[in-house]
Formats: structure tokens, sequence, C-alpha cells
């Protein structure tokens, strides 16, 4: 059963937007470099307060990034794949990071990108949570945040849209990965809040909560990857 939660298609969000600028967080730090630039392509929750952002970043070097973003606490990098200029790659994040912690509060970040040392962080808060309080919080946060959009939107297709999971299932992933995320797909894994916990969609194919995370994550990396190349 869909969660009371869950904004239907037909719903509008209010969508925010701020500014940050201190270079204590990474993907700010990151667009410092010369000709540096972030773009955030997925955000996915992965349990325990912890979060995966998928970034495209283009200008600088792969091994100056994972270098940079190894040196902060709260970032656990990783390169999915390498580009002409640049790359893609998977952080994951606890509430140390801006874009977590608007998700902890009930919103969900869309846009999250920097370039020559600013960046911008973008969030669709529902109906359900409260917009003022939402913002108020995040601004307490960050001494350097500042609020640059503050608008209603239609509300928008969850984590991994129908079309985009579609277009790329049939391509390099392997039979049990294609099982386990279009399974966690249908089975509202991606919307927003959860419908399912990975616990509970483990036990739908009997293994363990950690082996379903582990073809979960491949099939992501893969996914996201395959979407990046053909955009």
């Amino acid at each position: 059963m869909a969660s009371q939660n869950r904004p239907r298609t037909d719903e509008r969000v209010t969508y925010v937007e701020f500014s940050l600028s201190s270079p204590t967080h990474p993907f700010v730090a990151v667009s410092a470099l010369e000709g540096g630039e972030m773009q955030l392509r997925e955000f996915i929750p992965r349990g325990g307060g912890s979060y995966a952002e998928f970034f495209s970043i283009s200008g600088v070097e792969p091994e100056a990034v994972l270098s940079l973003a190894r040196d902060h606490p709260s970032a656990d990098p990783s390169l999915v794949e390498r580009f002409e200029d640049g790359g893609l790659f998977e952080f994951v994040v606890d509430d140390h990071c801006p874009a977590v912690f608007l998700g902890e509060a009930g919103a969900l970040p869309r846009t999250v990108e920097a370039r020559d040392g600013s960046g911008t962080i973008g969030a669709e808060i529902p109906p359900s949570e409260d917009t003022g309080a939402v913002v108020d919080r995040f601004l307490d946060a960050y001494s350097d945040a500042e609020l640059t959009r503050k608008r209603e939107r239609p509300y928008r297709t969850p984590i991994f849209g129908q079309g985009c999971l579609r277009a790329a299932l049939d391509d390099d992933l392997t039979d049990r990965q294609r099982d386990i995320i279009e399974t966690a797909h249908d089975a509202g894994y991606y919307d927003w809040p959860r419908e399912v916990t990975a616990e509970e969609l483990a036990d739908r194919f009997d293994i363990s909560p950690p082996t379903f995370h582990q073809h979960l994550r491949a099939a992501e990396q893969k996914l996201i990857a395959m979407t990046l190349r053909g955009a």
C-alpha cells in the first residue's frame, strides 16, 4: 500500500534552492579546483542515516577528486566510470552533508551542483512537511547558506523514474542485478518516502541484506553510468 505521506502526481511540492560557498563542503571544494564542475545525478538513501550521491564531475582529474574527498570525514568516495573530461563518482555520505541534512528533514534533494567555488542545492519539500521549518533548520545548520529560490511546482517522478529504468534494464546488467533493481523499483524502494526496506526485499530473494545491497549497488552504478553515457 502506498505511503500516505507520498505526494500524488497531481500534487504540488515546494522547491527551495540554497547557495553555499564554504570549501568545507566537498562538492564546493572540488569546484574550486581549476575547471572543476560537479552535478548531482542521483541521491539514494542507503539506510542507517547514510546516502549515496552520484555526481558527474568534469574538468578535474579523477585522482584529484578522490584525494580531496578522502580528506573529508563525511565522504566515502569511489570512481564508478572514467570519462574523457572527468568521471562519474559515488560518494557515500552521512549527516555532515548538507544534501543529507535536507533528506533527513523530509526534503528530496534534486539539484546539487558547483562551479568556480560556489555551490547550489535545490530540494523538493512535500506538502506533508513544514517548508518554513525545513528552511530555518537548514539555514541555522549552515552559516554559509543563503535561500535563493522558493516556489511551488508539480511533483516530479521519484528517484529512478520508470523511463530511466526501463531504458537501461536490457543493457549490461546481470540477470540477478536486473531482477533485484526492477523488484526494488516496483516495490517502492526508490519512492520518497521509501515504501519498502532493503531488509524486506532481501527476504523476498532469500539472501542476506549485505548481499542484497551488494547486488543493488552494482546495478545502480551501471544504470546511472549508462544513463549518463546516453545523455
